[in-house]
């Protein structure tokens, strides 16, 4: 820590996106003084950082936004069915203004450290630019898709051209125009990108490893008499996806999809692929418990694929397979496969020929040298716990998150983490977040937190800590839902295989959100049962 003389409030929130702006609008509505440490140069989180051509979310807007406010849901007006990265962003900037966020919002703030203090109970705070603050509960909110992967590849630093990460996009335009562009992965941001930069790009070459699923976002604009619609009924809207498994609206069939006839199948699936967008998934409630189930909707997925894809030898290999479909997050496309058919695009298959490194001219696999302008890396993120353990946190007796996680995250709830006081994490690894609607998620978790300060202030408490034993009962139960389903069989980030090295545990929580919701209703009832409050130590010394 420096001399630096700390700001005190009572709570500092990590992070100014989505989870940060409404932890602070919602904290500050209690009385609290709230201060948001940001470390970009504006709001926003990952609407602010990821910026690529064709970036969008893959859940409908009016679900991805926030409920808190009915007067905020009716004024705002969105103009597509999966609103994109720009539209997002203007919705946070409007919801900062309307309720008067920036104030708390301290800017180009990056936390490298806090500090549990034992003798205060309270957390010390550091952040790159040395600036110090002292709070009584630290919030991380730094979001589960944040922290980017960058490959280190050989001889990169020699490669002339201009060379991009999707998750750290420049805020000036990227012109393609005419140029040699090669594109490094094909998950979400790299399906959203390729084809609107195919239809300006000189030659674009795309570098897949692993073929993915993906369905059609069936994306269209909104019309005023949709947006009447909606609005009329925006509260059954949100009750709906808070009493569905996912956040989405969407509940499961109750039918197996192997005791409908192939013709029920089939026509179930057709309507699936052209109306419910990432909701595929809960097709059938069995689509992700039997892979028997599951293999029927794969194969449906591949042949709907394989219609749109012209050369039979880039077809086969921009087929998905050797996984279950939606084991590992599927991507909801505008046109993807359609592009390979364009005469400027080429498909460069790195899992049978793996790139070698990188040239003064290009990319060269072990088959063949690609001449570039450009190279863009697609790769994605340190899922779930990269943010988190970034910086170094440090609670009771010197423990470090790093140490306390070393062989993968453990949570109460995915809220709290023992050895770690009054720190809690929004969305966080051990809870539905990334299988669920996550924004829905997110404002679950920020109410839940706040009713317990709530039940700390009624009580005259100070401290809060998940309870050893049912920290470990959580993750015991965690690990027994996911074995349940087919989603520990994928390679994925929700395994943690995205990073060399990085634990291999299923993170996120598949009892859904509303069996979730029902858990953390009926911790509340029982006296916040598995979780243990004192008052701060100095209060303690000083009534002795």
């Amino acid at each position: 820590m420096t001399d630096a003389v700390a700001d005190r409030v009572d709570v500092v929130v990590v992070g100014a996106g989505f989870a940060g702006l409404r932890n602070l609008h919602t904290l500050r509505g209690r009385g609290m003084s709230v201060a948001v440490l940001e470390a970009g140069s504006d709001i926003g989180g990952v609407w602010f950082w990821n910026r690529y051509p064709g970036a969008r979310c893959d859940v409908e807007s009016y679900d991805y936004s926030y409920s808190f406010s009915e007067d905020l849901e009716q004024e705002w007006r969105w103009s597509e069915r999966y609103a994109t990265q720009p539209e997002i962003l203007r919705y946070i900037n409007h919801v900062a203004d309307r309720f008067d966020l920036r104030r708390d919002v301290h800017l180009h703030q990056r936390m490298t450290e806090a500090t549990w203090d034992e003798q205060t109970s309270r957390w010390e705070v550091l952040t790159e630019s040395g600036d110090r603050w002292s709070a009584r509960f630290l919030v991380m909110a730094t979001g589960q898709l944040s922290t980017t992967k960058l490959p280190e590849l050989p001889g990169q630093e020699r490669f002339p051209g201009e060379i991009y990460h999707t998750g750290q996009w420049p805020h000036e335009p990227v012109d393609f125009r005419g140029k040699r562009v090669g594109i490094i992965g094909t998950g979400s941001s790299g399906m959203q990108m390729i084809p609107l930069v195919a239809q300006e790009a000189g030659h674009l070459t795309v570098f897949q490893r692993t073929a993915n699923f993906s369905v059609p976002a069936t994306n269209a604009f909104l019309s005023d008499e949709r947006d009447a619609e909606v609005k009329a009924t925006y509260r059954d809207r949100r009750e709906k996806a808070q009493n569905s498994p996912s956040g989405l609206g969407f509940v499961p069939s109750k039918q197996s999809a192997l005791d409908a006839t192939p013709e029920e199948r089939r026509e179930h699936y057709e309507y699936a692929w052209t109306r419910m967008g990432f909701g595929f998934a809960l097709a059938y409630y069995d689509l992700l418990r039997d892979q028997r189930a599951n293999d029927t909707a794969a194969d449906f997925i591949r042949e709907k694929i394989g219609e749109q894809i012209e050369d039979p030898a880039v077809r086969e290999k921009l087929l998905p397979r050797g996984f279950p479909f939606a084991a590992k997050r599927p991507s909801v496309d505008s046109g993807y496969f359609p592009t390979f058919n364009r005469d400027n695009v080429t498909l460069a298959d790195i899992k049978e020929h793996p790139i070698a490194g990188i040239t003064e001219t290009g990319i060269q696999t072990t088959g063949a040298s690609y001449e570039l302008d450009m190279i863009v890396f697609a790769t994605g993120f340190d899922a779930l716990t990269g943010s988190l353990l970034r910086p170094t946190i440090t609670g009771r007796g010197g423990q470090t998150l790093r140490q306390k996680w070393s062989a993968g995250p453990v949570t109460q709830l995915g809220l709290q983490v023992n050895g770690f006081p009054n720190m809690f994490i929004i969305a966080g690894p051990g809870s539905p977040s990334l299988l669920s609607n996550v924004l829905l998620s997110t404002e679950q978790h920020v109410d839940w937190i706040a009713q317990l300060f709530d039940h700390m202030r009624e009580n005259d408490l100070d401290v809060v800590e998940a309870a050893a034993e049912a920290e470990q009962k959580w993750v015991a139960h965690v690990n027994e839902r996911a074995q349940e389903t087919l989603y520990p069989s994928a390679p994925s980030y929700y395994n943690g295989d995205e990073i060399p090295g990085k634990p291999r545990v299923f993170m996120p929580y598949v009892g859904g959100v509303r069996g979730y919701r029902r858990i953390l209703e009926q911790v509340v009832a029982d006296g916040y049962e598995g979780f243990e409050f004192s008052r701060a130590a100095e209060r303690s010394e000083a009534h002795a």
